[in-house]
């Protein structure tokens, strides 16, 4: 079977990270994305849940938008909460 090279970047730390996973796993990264690279193509599928996180959705970046302009405009319904320590 002939082989392809494949670039990409990425975070230096997340990286090194994956490296020394893969390195207490027995396999290289090449292995691991190879590995992955083939469950893809069988299932036609990324192989396990993605999601965003809700802080970022559009609704609340709406929401937080306007929260700031009250700020600014001194028109915000501020409250004062106090911290529990437990």
């Amino acid at each position: 079977m002939a082989q392809t090279m494949v670039n990409f970047r990425m975070d230096e730390n997340l990286k090194k990270s994956m490296e020394q996973v893969c390195t207490e796993m027995g396999m290289s990264m090449t292995t691991a994305f190879t590995i992955f690279a083939k469950k893809v193509s069988r299932e036609k599928r990324i192989p396990f849940e993605i999601t965003a996180d809700p802080f970022y959705s559009e609704s609340n970046m709406a929401y937080l938008t306007n929260v700031i302009s009250d700020i600014e405009a001194g028109t915000a319904n501020l409250v004062e909460h106090n911290l529990r320590e437990d």
